[in-house]
């Protein structure tokens, strides 16, 4: 099967500080990976070098056969990727509705995914569709932020640390509505530091340290051996 997206080889820093050292990664459609890896080692940086927003200075991304290296966000949205970032940025100031209205009017991409699809998804959104942006708990903000997200129907979602920040029952929650996504086909690259989260979504991980790739291989390997999980994972 064609890889839906391949990662190669790239370099990625901030001004003078080097984040990234030749990370390679691919993904086929419909799967779900996941990069692992305790906070600074690069998942972060990964996902904003694939979406545009801090370009690799080395390597190549490739999006359906198409080279997107560098390419602007905007361009990476209309060809199918989409990417919930880490901090959420919704529209504080707008209510649950016009968030996503706004979202949909500026869709380029069309498919299954509008306003009445994503309350079936999110029930809660629907509940709190006049409420602002602003007031909404971190649960309802990430769901929110994936909901709008969706609007743009991506073939690619990426996630990046979703489960950050939340009650356990707030994570239950919303990985059981990601697991829904996947069963759905929608292919997910994943950043998380939830090993448990991580582990019941992914197929293939990627672990990181310090800006390179220490360990690929399917997530079963992780969750059947305590010791490499000690080893590539443990504080």
């Amino acid at each position: 099967m064609t890889n839906l997206l391949e990662v190669e080889n790239i370099h990625t820093a901030y001004g003078t500080s080097r984040v990234l050292f030749g990370v390679s990664l691919d993904i086929k459609p419909g799967e779900c990976v996941c990069l692992l890896g305790r906070n600074g080692v690069g998942k972060t940086t990964t996902m904003r070098s694939i979406m545009g927003l801090t370009p690799p200075s080395q390597g190549r991304i490739t999006f359906k056969g198409q080279d997107i290296t560098g390419k602007p966000p905007h361009v990476l949205a209309r060809s199918g990727i989409g990417y919930v970032p880490e901090d959420r940025r919704i529209f504080a100031e707008l209510t649950v509705w016009e968030n996503l209205d706004v979202a949909e009017r500026s869709a380029s991409r069309r498919g299954r995914w509008n306003v009445e699809a994503v309350y079936e998804l999110f029930p809660k959104l629907r509940e709190l569709r006049d409420r602002m942006g602003g007031v909404l708990s971190g649960g309802e903000q990430q769901m929110l932020t994936i909901a709008r997200t969706l609007m743009g129907n991506p073939e690619l979602l990426l996630l990046d640390e979703p489960s950050e920040g939340l009650a356990p029952v707030i994570v239950e929650h919303l990985l059981a509505q990601i697991q829904r996504l996947k069963r759905e086909g929608l292919t997910i690259l994943l950043a998380e530091q939830g090993l448990d989260f991580s582990l019941a979504l992914a197929d293939r991980v990627y672990v990181l340290q310090k800006g390179e790739v220490q360990f690929t291989g399917p997530s079963q390997r992780l969750r059947d051996d305590a010791r490499l999980r000690d080893k590539l994972l443990a504080v």
